[in-house]
């Protein structure tokens, strides 16, 4: 039998081996979510069953992490990485990332003190391009088919609402963007083998959580209803250290609501928006949820929605690990 300590190990691998010589600044703190073949939460809505292991980021994808993106590849910014909202830290209750600089020789930097907390108003495809940008090794230059616009998902310069409902993620996709069932069960489920008992909230209980910003943190706890007020709005990753996930993640309900792959039609016949789960600083408790499911035009960035990755095997890792054929001694970086 394969273990799922075995398993994992090739995530990690398939998530790190890329192109030779390639930069690699941002590193994103990953859980595993084990248990394959679980059973979806048949008293909800049938979400959350998945059936191989996987990785995903044990928090939200930063302000500092997403500055590094935009300076390797957005020194001309053709598809709208950088929103100027971004910047504007009362009005638009932006996430103070700063731009400098003409197209051609664009810079972006980020205070210390908001370096740690979530990046917003990054849209649907901005996020599937960090994605691409994580598969192909986080490579230096214009945003092209070797950076941004093909890896993990092909873009190719899609933006528009049509465009970006369409994309799909490619079989040999490494880092990606949470599928809905990737992401509601490492928010929900009780990672007590491949069954289908889930909780209501993802700080792991049936009780809603309280928003207390205190120290050290009473467990059960998230960012919502406003708890931490003007500047900053988002607390820092992992702030609520004894509220996370039964897998080990944190903030997937509050502090921002976060992007997955699911494509939910607007009107019927149609399709134009993207999932989104998890609720955010500006929610009411209620969106925390299992039950809260949402959705919005994927071409959009908004000031309470941000994103965390997910980083998955590839088919061909998998057909290895079932044959047994690959032995690989792994020790998971901490």
């Amino acid at each position: 039998m394969i273990s799922s300590r075995l398993i994992a190990a090739a995530v990690v691998i398939v998530g790190l081996a890329f192109v030779a010589g390639a930069r690699a600044d941002v590193v994103v703190e990953t859980v595993t979510v084990g248990n394959a073949g679980n059973v979806p939460d048949t008293h909800g809505d049938g979400y959350g069953a998945v059936d191989y292991v996987y990785e995903i980021g044990k928090y939200e994808v930063t302000a500092g992490q997403y500055t590094e993106f935009l300076n390797a590849v957005a020194v001309t910014d053709a598809y709208g990485l950088w929103e100027s909202a971004m910047e504007d830290v009362f009005g638009a209750r932006g996430c103070n990332i700063q731009r400098s600089g003409s197209s051609g020789s664009y810079a972006y930097s980020v205070p210390p003190d908001w370096a740690d907390r979530p990046v917003n108003y990054v849209s649907w495809g901005s996020a599937a391009r960090l994605s691409n940008w994580m598969h192909n090794g986080q490579p230096t230059g214009a945003q092209d088919l070797s950076t941004t616009e093909d890896g993990s998902y092909y873009l190719n310069g899609a933006t528009t609402d049509t465009e970006l409902e369409n994309i799909t993620r490619r079989p040999g996709a490494t880092w990606a963007i949470p599928s809905e069932d990737e992401w509601y069960k490492a928010a929900y489920h009780k990672n007590d083998g491949a069954t289908g008992n889930y909780w209501d909230y993802p700080t792991g209980t049936d009780e809603p959580p309280s928003n207390d910003i205190i120290d050290p943190d009473p467990g059960n706890n998230a960012n919502f209803s406003e708890a931490l007020g003007a500047p900053y709005w988002g607390t820092e990753v992992g702030e609520f250290e004894n509220s996370q996930s039964p897998y080990g993640t944190f903030d997937m309900g509050g502090n921002l609501s976060e992007w997955n792959e699911a494509r939910i039609g607007s009107w019927p016949g149609f399709l134009d928006y993207r999932g989104i789960r998890g609720g955010s600083w500006a929610s009411s408790w209620d969106e925390l949820r299992a039950s809260s499911r949402m959705a919005t035009f994927p071409s959009y960035g908004y000031a309470a929605r941000g994103f965390r990755v997910a980083q998955v095997p590839e088919p061909s890792t998998i057909a290895l690990l079932a044959l047994g054929s690959l032995g690989i001694l792994w020790k998971k970086k901490r």
